[in-house]
């Protein structure tokens, strides 16, 4: 195997396992804590936490999808459907964190700063819903790299 096809293994195992790693601590811990907590205590941690949350954790995905991505189109036959598969289920979870999380956390800032609406309840389970939609689509995408690293690889030919 090349050294830049061992760089990107690297990479996509490390950045994606550091994915489902935060994703999965949230879930099992983050999620209770803000549950047990008076609402008002919720909204303001919750909004506070997404200051430096969004930076961290979208880097995040763009490196364990890129570099993932990047394994699938350098590898051959079945490790390249394990990485392409990886790839696809990071992207899978910025676009729920996009398009589900993020949306309830505008929303969330903005009851911090003011109240939550009557409905908050509702927003707060879709938004935990979507968490553990792309917990467990980090957590697929780094058990499908782990997969692919334990493999054993083909032993390379000598060229003479």
């Amino acid at each position: 195997m090349h050294a830049r096809t061992r760089l990107l293994k690297a990479l996509a195992v490390f950045s994606t396992g550091l994915l489902a790693g935060a994703f999965g601590y949230g879930a099992a811990n983050l999620v209770p804590a803000f549950n047990s907590v008076p609402i008002g205590m919720r909204l303001d941690f919750h909004a506070e936490l997404m200051k430096t949350n969004g930076i961290t954790m979208q880097a995040t995905m763009a490196v364990s999808a890129l570099s993932a991505l990047a394994l699938a189109a350098s590898v051959h036959g079945r490790a390249r459907l394990l990485a392409g598969a990886a790839g696809l289920l990071t992207v899978s979870s910025f676009l729920i964190t996009r398009f589900g999380n993020v949306p309830i956390n505008g929303r969330i800032k903005q009851w911090a700063a003011t109240a939550p609406p009557p409905d908050h309840a509702e927003f707060l389970r879709r938004w935990e819903l979507f968490n553990d939609a792309r917990t467990v689509t980090a957590a697929l995408a780094f058990g499908l790299l782990v997969v692919l690293a334990l493999a054993r690889e083909p032993e390379e030919t000598p060229r003479g």
